[in-house]
């Protein structure tokens, strides 16, 4: 897999994963790495781009903490204008703060005792990002000699990887977790489903008060874990497009845990 990427204004993109290797209680699997936002102006203070992704997000699931100080590292021209936080203060650390609070704490857990992994450990240009790239920093890129952004679209053949499979598979044993937390649709068609054909998506789990969240016994590579399929933080947090149901089956599971 190519990483040798850059975000707008040249920061390289990182690999973002667990820090802390040392044995945890449950294991938590994600879909891609987010990356840290800046809201870009030009030289005369008026608006460019409200929140460009412009750098991997320095810890996985990341709370938004630095924000201020990881954008004020990033050098720009001059006449490019600069790089400042977005007005919505939001826009950095969203779904790691709805992991924390409407994800972990309902379980009792919390990340110390909690091992966090994505599909894929490395930020992607989603469709708004690729409207600011195309439609304002391509148009002005070579006038004030910015590099090219070349880190690529989210792409779900990418989550296909075998190799990726296998070092997931390979920190899941690392992590000792009993508990598997999967967060949405892809975590479960691109890895639970090589274990157990039962499952290829969120719904297989159940859509009702009943089902949703309630643990299962399953066998991954000879061991039993105890799997819980939720949405994704970004589903139980609104955050941006969300399907309304699988919001409300959520808050359900949160007040009866």
């Amino acid at each position: 897999m190519r990483t040798d990427y850059q975000f707008p204004f040249g920061q390289p993109l990182q690999k973002v994963a667990q820090k802390d290797r040392t044995p945890k209680k449950a294991f938590v699997l994600g879909v891609y790495a987010s990356a840290v936002h800046a809201r870009w102006i030009d030289t005369n203070g008026k608006q460019v781009v409200s929140a460009f992704a412009v750098a991997s997000e320095p810890d996985i699931f990341w709370h938004g903490e630095d924000a201020e100080a990881i954008i004020s590292s990033i050098k720009i021209p001059v006449e490019a204008g600069k790089l400042v936080l977005p007005s919505n203060k939001s826009m950095n650390g969203p779904s790691g703060k709805a992991l924390d609070e409407l994800f972990l704490a309902p379980l009792g857990l919390d990340r110390s005792n909690t091992w966090l992994c994505d599909l894929l450990p490395y930020s992607r240009v989603n469709p708004s990002q690729r409207k600011a790239i195309d439609g304002k920093y391509e148009k002005v890129r070579e006038k004030y000699g910015l590099n090219e952004a070349t880190i690529p679209d989210f792409d779900k053949t990418e989550l296909k990887s075998e190799t990726r499979r296998e070092e997931i598979l390979a920190e899941l044993k690392e992590s000792r977790a009993d508990t598997l937390i999967l967060l949405g649709d892809l975590p479960i068609k691109h890895f639970l489903h090589h274990f157990d054909k039962r499952y290829s998506r969120l719904a297989d789990f159940g859509k009702d008060a009943d089902n949703y969240g309630k643990p299962r016994k399953i066998i991954i590579d000879d061991k039993e874990y105890e799997i819980i399929a939720l949405c994704h933080p970004r589903q139980a947090a609104r955050l941006g497009h969300s399907i309304k149901t699988w919001g409300k089956l959520h808050d359900g599971w949160v007040k009866k845990s």
